[in-house]
C-alpha cells in the first residue's frame, strides 16, 4: 500500500498546480483586459464575478464537504451520496439559470446594463455549470483521482484564456469584415465587458463536455432521506463559508452604492488592477498554504512541534517581506503591466500586498483550531474582520473610493489576526517569536520609507538604489536569523 502521507503530498502538488495556474493565466490576462477595456467595462467585469463567487458557494450548499463527509461513512451508497448531491445541486442552479433567462432583461436593465440582457443568461449559465460539476469535481478527489481533476481543470483555463486571446484579438477584425455574422447574436460586436463572461461561459461548456463521462455515470436518481442527512451536515458549512466570501468580494459590490454614480464602475476596474499587481504576494501565500497544511498535521504529534509552527512564521513573515519589497521597489517596472489608465491604482498595491501578508500569517495562527478540533471558532474569525470591512467601507468608502477599500482589507484581516491569536492562547497556545517578526515588519517598512526620499531621479539610478535597498533587508534578516541558517546548513 502507498504511504499515505507521500499520497497526500503528491495530491496536494496536483491539485495546487492546477489552481496556482488558474491565478497566474488570471495574471497574465490584466495587460490584456487593461489595454483594450475602460476603466468602467474592466469595473463591471469585476463586479459581475465578484457576483459569481458569492452565488457558487451559496448555490452548492456546501455538499462537495457533505459528500465526503458521509461517502466515507461504512454501509452507505457512495454512488446515491454523490448522485442526491449532484441533483440537487443541478436542480437549484438550473432554477436559477431559467430564472436568469426569463428575467435577463429587466435585471439588466435593473442593473444599468441594459441590452446586455446575454450577460446575466451567460452569468446564470456559468454558475449552473459551475455548482453542479463541483460535485463531480468532489467525487473525483474523493476517488483520488487528482490528475483527472487537474487535466480537466487545467483545459478549462486554457479554453477560457483562447477565448479571451480571440475575443479581443481576432473577433473585431473579424466581425469588422463580416458585420451580419450571426455571432453577433450572442456577443457584443466591439470588445467590451461581456467577452470576458462569456469566454468563461464556453470554458465552462467544454468542462462539462470533458465530465460527461464521470456524469453518465451517476444514477439521475434523489434519495430524500440521505439528501435530509446530506443538508442537515452541509447548509452550515455554506453559512459558515458566506462570511468569508463576502468578507473578500463585499467591496467591489459595496461601490455601486457608496461611490459615485459617474466615477464608481471607473474606480472598481482602477481598484481590481491595484489588486492584480497584489497578486504576486497572494500567489506565493498560496503555494505556501499547500506545502504547510500537511506540514503542520503531520508534525502534529512531534515534541517540539510548536517550536516548529512559530520557527514556520518567522521565515514566512521574512520571505513575504522580501517579496513585499521586490514589488514596491520595482513598481515603475511592474506598473508597466497594466495599462495606462489602469497605473493610477498602483497606489494600493503596497497595501493590498501587505494584506495579503497578513492574510497569511492569519493561516499560520489559524491552525490552531484545526489541530485542537476546534473548527467552530473560525466562523467567529471570519465574522469579526467582516464587521469590520463593512464598517470601514460605509464609513470612508464615500470620500476615499478604492483607497478606503484597500486599507478595510488590510483591517479586517489584522483584526482576524489578533481574534484569532486571542483565542488560540486559550485553547492551542504557540509562543511565536514577535519581537523577530515585528522587527522583520519594521524592517521591511522603513527601507520602503527610505526608498522614497530619493525623490524622482533616471529610472536606471532608482532601480540600481532599489536593488541595494532589498540587499540590505536580506543581509539584515541573514544576521537575525543566522543561528538558525548555520543549523541548517550543519543538519
Amino acid at each position: 500500500m502507498a504511504n499515505p502521507l507521500k499520497q497526500l503530498a503528491g495530491e496536494t502538488a496536483i491539485y495546487g498546480l492546477s489552481t496556482i495556474l488558474a491565478r497566474v493565466i488570471n495574471f497574465l490576462l490584466v495587460p490584456l483586459y487593461t489595454r483594450v477595456l475602460t476603466q468602467s467595462e474592466y469595473g463591471v467585469t469585476t463586479e459581475f464575478l465578484a457576483y459569481i463567487a458569492i452565488l457558487q458557494v451559496v448555490l452548492v450548499l456546501g455538499l462537495e464537504t457533505g459528500c465526503f463527509r458521509f461517502a466515507t461513512k461504512d454501509g452507505v451508497n457512495k454512488s446515491s451520496i454523490f448522485s442526491s448531491a449532484f441533483a440537487t445541486t443541478s436542480l437549484l442552479s438550473g432554477l436559477f439559470f431559467a430564472l436568469m433567462i426569463i428575467f435577463a432583461d429587466p435585471i439588466s436593465s435593473a442593473m444599468g446594463y441594459a441590452g446586455y440582457s446575454n450577460c446575466i443568461i451567460y452569468v446564470g449559465g456559468i454558475l449552473f455549470m459551475d455548482c453542479s460539476t463541483s460535485i463531480i469535481f468532489a467525487k473525483l478527489r474523493f476517488e483520488h483521482k487528482a490528475l483527472k481533476f487537474a487535466v480537466i481543470k487545467t483545459i478549462k483555463i486554457l479554453t477560457e484564456t483562447c477565448g479571451n486571446l480571440l475575443l479581443f484579438l481576432a473577433l473585431p477584425k473579424y466581425l469588422a469584415n463580416n458585420p451580419n455574422s450571426f455571432i453577433t447574436n450572442f456577443i457584443s460586436p466591439t470588445p467590451d465587458f461581456s467577452y470576458v463572461i462569456f469566454a468563461i461561459f464556453v470554458s465552462c461548456i467544454v468542462c462539462v463536455i470533458l465530465l460527461l463521462p464521470e456524469i453518465l455515470r451517476l444514477k439521475f436518481s434523489m434519495d430524500i432521506n440521505l439528501l435530509k442527512k446530506l443538508l442537515a451536515y452541509s447548509l452550515p458549512l455554506m453559512i459558515a463559508g458566506l462570511p468569508g466570501i463576502f468578507n473578500d468580494f463585499i467591496d467591489r459590490i459595496l461601490m455601486r452604492f457608496l461611490c459615485e454614480e459617474s466615477i464608481w464602475r471607473a474606480d472598481l476596474g482602477v481598484y481590481q488592477a491595484g489588486v492584480k499587481i497584489a497578486v504576486i504576494m497572494s500567489l506565493f501565500v498560496q503555494m505556501f498554504r499547500y506545502a504547510a497544511e500537511p506540514f503542520f498535521f503531520q508534525r502534529q504529534k512531534e515534541k517540539e512541534s510548536k517550536l516548529i509552527y512559530a520557527e514556520v512564521m518567522n521565515y514566512f513573515v521574512g520571505f513575504c517581506m522580501l517579496v513585499f519589497l521586490g514589488v514596491v521597489l520595482y513598481i515603475d517596472l511592474i506598473g508597466l503591466f497594466l495599462g495606462r489608465d489602469f497605473r493610477v491604482g498602483l497606489s494600493i498595491a503596497p497595501i493590498m500586498l501587505f494584506a495579503y501578508m497578513v492574510l497569511g500569517m492569519l493561516f499560520n495562527v489559524d491552525m490552531w483550531y484545526k489541530l485542537a478540533g476546534k473548527t467552530s471558532y473560525a466562523i467567529y474569525i471570519t465574522i469579526s474582520g467582516l464587521i469590520v470591512t463593512i464598517i470601514l467601507n460605509i464609513i470612508f468608502m464615500p470620500k476615499f473610493s478604492y483607497h478606503a477599500a484597500a486599507w478595510a482589507h488590510l483591517a479586517s484581516y489584522l483584526v482576524m489576526l489578533i481574534t484569532s491569536l486571542i483565542m488560540g492562547r486559550k485553547y492551542y497556545p504557540i509562543d511565536y517569536n514577535w519581537k523577530k517578526i515585528i522587527s522583520l515588519i519594521a524592517i521591511g517598512l522603513a527601507i520602503f520609507g527610505a526608498s522614497t526620499i530619493f525623490g524622482e531621479m533616471q529610472l536606471g539610478w532608482k532601480l540600481a538604489i532599489h536593488t541595494v535597498l532589498i540587499l540590505i533587508y536580506l543581509a539584515i534578516w541573514i544576521i537575525i536569523e543566522r543561528k538558525n541558517i548555520k543549523k541548517l546548513i550543519k543538519n
